[in-house]
């Protein structure tokens, strides 16, 4: 994970100012190509740019498994910073004019238009109810700390949000970090594609930050059945998680959180 010295900074502390060092987090764009045709600027933390890519399209329905992707390179750097190419396969169909649509009303506003939710909301098909709990909350409130242990950029910048994939036992399967939460996700996602680990159907998506409708709808398209968050969930990514039949958890703090939706995959 790509983190920049800064070697001079003002500390203060208990009432004292020293002279100290410092570590940051970096952000730079990456512009995501398919078939060479740019599909999306996004401004993330350098590293892990394939998974990010792979990732992306998956949770923006252009691909579904390792299969569509026949290669994804870098193609050095633009105007607009780093650049990834990734080649699909031929059967693989792509509405460049509707995805740029949609990119561009996310990264500009959110995904405000009820017509652009509804969309998303039959694109990735509902979950289905569980007949038995999936993970018990003892064993939720657990993975919080590890998912803390494994952040190691974090540990050098306090800066970077994190996304961790645990499965039904509780083991974390991977964990990325980057400046947006959003990529985060994307990265792990991305990881769990190109790895023919989809769907995630007996798996946990820990997000550090809070939870929001794009987080919910990236997970769906990873089949992913329960989110978990450290913070809270907005009102739309409620309504969206009860609408597609996931699980969702917020305030995932010590031995307390709170389950908004389908409690019955915790025990609850």
């Amino acid at each position: 994970m790509s983190v920049s010295p800064v070697n001079h900074i003002i500390r203060w502390e208990a009432g004292r100012c020293r002279e100290a060092s410092d570590e940051l987090a970096e952000e730079e764009p990456l512009e995501i190509r398919a078939r060479g045709r740019a599909v999306s600027v996004t401004m993330r933390t350098p590293g892990n740019d394939a998974e990010l890519a792979a990732g992306f399209l998956l949770t923006e329905g252009i691909i579904s498994r390792s299969a569509d992707v026949l290669k994804i390179e870098p193609c050095g750097r633009n105007e607009f910073g780093n650049v990834v190419n990734v080649l699909l396969a031929a059967e693989v169909a792509v509405d460049f004019d509707r995805l740029t649509r949609h990119v561009f009303a996310s990264s500009s506003c959110g995904l405000c238009g009820k017509a652009t939710i509804d969309a998303i909301r039959t694109q990735f098909p509902r979950l289905p109810v569980p007949s038995a709990p999936l993970i018990g909350p003892e064993l939720i409130s657990t993975l919080p700390d590890i998912m803390r242990k494994a952040q190691s950029a974090f540990d050098r910048t306090g800066g970077l949000h994190a996304a961790g994939i645990f499965d039904d036992r509780g083991k974390l399967l991977v964990l990325h970090e980057d400046i947006g939460r959003h990529n985060a996700v994307d990265k792990v996602l991305g990881h769990a594609l190109l790895n023919d680990l989809l769907p995630l159907d007996h798996h946990v998506l820990l997000v550090s930050g809070r939870a929001s409708f794009e987080i919910m709808q990236k997970s769906l398209a990873g089949g992913v059945p329960i989110v978990a968050s450290v913070s809270a969930p907005s009102n739309l990514a409620v309504s969206f998680a009860m609408d597609s039949g996931q699980t969702l958890i917020g305030f995932l703090r010590g031995d307390r959180m709170n389950i908004y939706s389908v409690p019955e995959r915790v025990g609850a």
